[in-house]
């Protein structure tokens, strides 16, 4: 495992209902606590159903026993799965610390689907992301899960792009052990596909902003 840059390490991982959050949040709590840390995870559901809102806590210590709870402003790394819901998150949880990587494919909700609302224009989305942290990071995860057989991997996808990070407290074997560790088969070489494109996107820079 890296030496924590700060601790507690603070992560907020949000999205929406259907994306794979939870399991996101899971592959990575059971990581770290595979390596030794000390961690405290929690979930929130804007709606229970697809389509809702998804966000989760994971807080991480070398030390201390933590409250699932991260304070407003006080992430270090913000993972989103979907542009409108990471602003939303940022807005509340960004500071001058955070870093941010997200995947800036929209999923526009049935309000916007049925025309009884608007989706906010998708570069005013990016530069207000780009705005609230010490950088921005895109990363197309569902482009990257959809080029390797299936969209539900795009969590995977930001897990691995997540992993490459400066400043990530894990490198990217310790998530693929348990990555192993969770699926089989021809299932399992999918999402180590995914999980490698995901690293490669960020070696290779994806979109940066910040």
């Amino acid at each position: 495992m890296k030496k924590l840059a700060y601790d507690p390490l603070n992560l907020v991982i949000c999205g929406i209902g259907g994306q794979g959050n939870v399991l996101a949040s899971e592959i990575l709590a059971s990581t770290m606590n595979d390596l030794g840390c000390r961690v405290a995870v929690g979930e929130t559901y804007g709606a229970s159903q697809r389509g809702g809102s998804v966000m989760s806590h994971v807080r991480v210590s070398e030390q201390w026993d933590l409250g699932v709870l991260i304070p407003a402003g006080e992430a270090h790394f913000i993972i989103g799965f979907e542009p409108l819901e990471t602003l939303r998150i940022a807005r509340q949880y960004a500071g001058d610390k955070t870093r941010i990587i997200y995947d800036p494919r929209p999923v526009y909700p049935g309000s916007v689907l049925r025309g009884e609302a608007q989706y906010p224009p998708i570069d005013a989305l990016k530069a207000e992301i780009a705005s609230l942290g010490a950088s921005a990071l895109e990363v197309p995860a569902a482009d990257i899960a959809m080029s390797c057989g299936d969209a539900r991997a795009a969590n995977i996808a930001l897990l691995g792009a997540f992993s490459c990070l400066p400043g990530a407290p894990l490198d990217s074997a310790a998530l693929r052990e348990v990555i192993s560790q969770r699926f089989r088969g021809a299932v399992l070489e999918m999402n180590l596909a995914v999980f490698e494109k995901g690293c490669a996107a960020v070696k290779e820079g994806g979109a940066n902003h910040g």
